[in-house]
């Protein structure tokens, strides 16, 4: 009988690219994926992987494992949600990925209410970019994970995972107390050509967003310092080095010193949006989940 903890290791091989990228996935040391592919080797009698270099990658036949397989996993997952369903019964394991500042402000003020009105539910979070959150929702690593979409940038979601809306938001343009624009209601991209700005790293979605903000300016923004978290734009915005455009949900107070600038022509606002594999549908775990994330979002 083919070992299913192992099948679900050797996908995850086939999905990072190596033992030690599936091992960080899926929270095992790379041993333990390596003895669980090898397990499942001595039980259907064939090689799954090959060394090529450093790495390795599956053969033939473990690439038709991976296939077959992931079908079935994916009608076991079905059936079990259902069952859960029929029973009534919120358990089970829940892995859920979101980024910075829906953990922040979305599911952390949640998460222990969740857990104590459902002792039977386990929870696992984690911290990840979007585009990660749904590569790992969609091959099975993950069940359930935030991810936010600006605008028209596009964020591409497989067929397979359902999308739930569950919270808008909108950025502001945060500006020194003293910067000759934190008097002002609001701002357009042609107030802004001119500014230093501190930004995500190039290639994030935050980042393609402010550039999108700028076409018809006939400039690009002007980047003076990168960095991935927004706490660490506030203080350096806090400091002088320049101007940021900061998300509201899960920002930290800006103090006396910032002040958020509305800005328009284009809103930078972003879609926060719940995904999970279309046969997690009929869960109750992932469902009082996606009620209570809704509700947060809802409530501002």
């Amino acid at each position: 009988m083919i070992d299913l903890d192992a099948l679900r290791s050797l996908r995850a091989v086939d999905t990072h690219g190596s033992v030690v990228g599936a091992a960080d996935a899926l929270g095992f040391t790379p041993s333990a994926v390596s003895q669980q592919v090898k397990r499942l080797e001595r039980q259907t009698g064939v090689a799954l992987l090959e060394r090529v270099g450093r790495g390795v990658m599956l053969t033939g036949h473990g690439r038709h494992l991976v296939e077959a397989g992931g079908r079935l996993l994916a009608d076991l997952e079905e059936v079990e949600a259902g069952l859960h369903r029929r029973a009534d019964r919120v358990s089970g394991h829940v892995r859920l990925a979101a980024f910075s500042t829906a953990m922040r402000g979305l599911v952390a003020p949640v998460a222990r209410r969740v857990l104590d009105e459902h002792p039977d539910l386990r929870l696992t979070l984690v911290e990840r970019e979007p585009w990660d959150t749904v590569d790992l929702v969609a091959t099975g690593e993950l069940e359930l994970g935030l991810v936010h979409t600006w605008g028209d940038v596009p964020l591409e979601i497989p067929d397979h995972l359902v999308r739930t809306s569950v919270a808008a938001d909108e950025a502001d343009v945060v500006v020194h107390r003293d910067h000759p624009l934190a008097g002002r209601d609001r701002v357009t991209p042609h107030d802004l050509v001119d500014e230093g700005w501190i930004a995500t790293p190039d290639g994030t979605i935050c980042r393609q967003w402010l550039s999108r903000m700028y076409d018809g300016t006939g400039r690009r923004p002007r980047i003076a310092h990168e960095s991935m978290e927004f706490n660490s734009h506030l203080a350096m915005v806090r400091a002088g080095l320049g101007i940021a455009l900061v998300p509201r949900l899960g920002r930290a107070p800006l103090g006396d010193a910032l002040v958020a600038v509305g800005a328009h022509d284009p809103a930078p606002t972003r879609d926060v949006v719940a995904v999970h594999r279309r046969t997690m549908s009929d869960s109750p775990a992932v469902a009082v989940l996606l009620d209570a994330l809704t509700d947060r979002g809802r409530a501002g």
